[in-house]
């Protein structure tokens, strides 16, 4: 008895190698290191972001922070004549902790750009001790300019 063998139809030689070249770059453009390490199976995406928030939550929760209502705006005035200025901003206070949290979006401003909205919202007291402590820190840049002019004549 003769035992005929199958033989395996062979293929063309070029499109083995032109399938082999083409895999062998997919698998080099997602390899992590050098030859021989493992291949990078996708992209670490960290959301980091969500858990923060989450551990700031519980932190206002353990200091017994209570939201305060209907504030419409805050302003935090800097010493180099600057604002930041929230719009519509939440507010949490702790009177215990004498802690308060301002949170939303925040914009940069000048002094000028903020100082007609701020006039109207302030009392005659308020308004009169803000007068006076512009006239003295006026007083003050003329004194300082004075003696200068003086010495240099």
């Amino acid at each position: 008895l003769v035992c005929a063998q199958q033989q395996k139809p062979k293929m063309d030689d070029g499109v083995d190698r032109e399938r082999i070249e083409r895999l062998r770059q997919m698998a080099a453009s997602v390899r992590v290191g050098g030859k021989g390490t493992m291949r990078r199976k996708h992209k670490a995406v960290h959301k980091s972001s969500g858990n923060d928030d989450r551990r700031l939550q519980q932190v206002l929760k353990s200091l017994r922070m209570n939201p305060v209502q209907a504030i419409d705006e805050v302003n935090l005035f800097k010493d180099d004549d600057t604002v930041i200025h929230f719009s519509n901003p939440k507010v949490q206070v702790s009177a215990s902790a004498n802690t308060f949290v301002v949170s939303g979006n925040a914009e940069n401003k000048t002094i000028k750009d903020i100082l007609p909205s701020v006039l109207q919202s302030l009392n005659p007291d308020q308004l009169r001790t803000l007068l006076e402590q512009s006239k003295a820190a006026q007083g003050a840049g003329a004194d300082a300019e004075a003696p200068a002019e003086e010495a240099s004549e």
